[in-house]
């Protein structure tokens, strides 16, 4: 099977154009409330994590207020967990017990996020888990993550990775099949020897691409660290984007010919992906949107995680978060959505982001007088405005200038031209104030 170029290019416009989405993570570990790894981490007994199938009642959820959080915080679309490394599922699969319709629940919480996220315009993703630690045939001892590793007890485990293998594939054909249209599919992950095929990872995605044409599939059906997306010929399992963990590249993602290919950041708003009760350490808005316009201005998305609590809540502090940032796009979201990496470089008062003819300047530290633009001359711009209330700004070529340029040498840049913001010492916006150019 051959990676299609021209219908990847075609699939993912929606989403370079989207920029920005929530991830959730959501599921049994909410109980427990010490991370979505917490099984893994503290190599818990099935029974013992049985617990908290039997426990698992959330009944404040509302994927209704999910969406509609997610919608004022100008995301675009979202991921939600149908099944994490422990192997439960919040949807009503047909091939196993251990899902939400069998617990206090009672029903299909996939189903429902699915209906009221797509009621909102927002897209639909849906984040599956390669890894299954419930599943009897999915390695055991000889594993590098698993609950049992190293456990004497299963030293002698006798399993059969092809049954799992049948089974992971059937469910991800049910979740091809029972849901209409979905928008992502948000595989995770492949690690050590468990990469590419050892998952019949070209088997799997021609079923997705059969059931979906049109969905958008993360890299982590590979190992993350050699996606075969940076590759002249990827390969048909690479997946659409990369997606970075905890970081931002330094500048954007390029293939071997230096094409720019498409990515996607996911970052946790606080510490941890699933529910922790005791971390409040919380990026604050300004960090939130700083990172955002970096994603952008690199030719990147930024995937932001929530993680609901036991009972279906998203923490109040995420949402508050989540709403100032919304703020923020409310009025400035033009230099966000559509818009992608800039002609021109980096500025030292901040970023730059465009949109064909539009350029966005992301102000984040006041200048002393004049705002100089590197990579820009005055006779190139039909406008300035203020991008927030679309008041008139202007460009400025007198002799204060000179005083900005005199000593560049023959490091004077060819293309620079200067902005007058006012007689403030305040930028508008402490945290981003964006200029937008239109030129002729």
């Amino acid at each position: 099977m051959i990676f299609d170029k021209a219908a990847h290019k075609r699939r993912m416009q929606w989403f370079t154009a989207a920029r920005y989405g929530m991830f959730i993570h959501w599921g049994l570990y909410a109980i427990p409330a010490r991370g979505e790894w917490h099984r893994g981490w503290h190599r818990m007994k099935t029974e013992d994590y049985m617990e908290y199938f039997e426990e698992f009642d959330p009944v404040d959820y509302d994927p209704k207020a999910w969406a509609k959080a997610a919608k004022e915080a100008g995301m675009k679309y979202a991921v939600l967990t149908a099944k994490h490394h422990d192997g439960f599922c919040l949807f009503d699969s047909n091939l196993t017990d251990f899902k939400a319709t069998n617990t206090k629940a009672g029903r299909d919480l996939i189903r429902e996020y699915v209906e009221a996220f797509r009621a909102e315009g927002l897209g639909v993703g849906i984040y599956y888990s390669i890894i299954d630690w419930h599943h009897p045939h999915y390695p055991h001892y000889d594993d590098a993550n698993h609950p049992r590793r190293q456990d004497p007890e299963y030293k002698d485990h006798k399993y059969d990775f092809n049954i799992y293998l049948e089974y992971m594939h059937g469910q991800i054909r049910e979740l091809c099949t029972n849901y209409g249209n979905i928008d992502i599919l948000w595989f995770d992950f492949a690690y050590d020897n468990l990469i590419g095929e050892a998952w019949k990872a070209t088997e799997l995605i021609k079923m997705v691409r059969e059931l979906q044409p049109d969905v958008i599939i993360d890299n982590r059906l590979e190992h993350q660290g050699d996606p075969s997306l940076r590759k002249r010929e990827p390969n048909y399992y690479s997946g659409d984007f990369i997606s970075p963990e905890q970081l931002l590249p330094t500048d954007g993602i390029l293939n071997e010919d230096g094409e720019r290919i498409p990515w996607e950041a996911c970052i946790t708003l606080n510490d941890n992906w699933g529910y922790t009760a005791a971390d409040t350490n919380y990026k604050p808005p300004a960090t939130v949107i700083k990172k955002l316009v970096e994603c952008i201005s690199k030719d990147g998305n930024m995937l932001l995680n929530v993680g609901p609590d036991a009972k279906g809540n998203i923490p109040q502090q995420s949402l508050e978060i989540l709403a100032e940032v919304g703020k923020w796009l409310h009025k400035n979201g033009n230099s966000i959505y559509n818009c992608g990496i800039s002609d021109l470089p980096k500025q030292e008062w901040g970023r730059v982001t465009q949109n064909g003819k539009k350029i966005y300047l992301h102000v984040m530290e006041p200048m002393v007088g004049l705002i100089p633009v590197i990579g820009l001359s005055g006779d190139k711009v039909k406008k300035v405005r203020l991008l927030a209330d679309g008041s008139e700004l202007y460009t400025v070529d007198d002799w204060r200038t000179q005083h900005m340029i005199s000593n560049q040498g023959e490091n004077k840049p060819k293309d620079l031209m200067f902005i007058y913001p006012g007689n403030s010492h305040k930028l508008p916006c402490e945290i981003d104030t964006v200029i937008e150019i239109t030129l002729k």
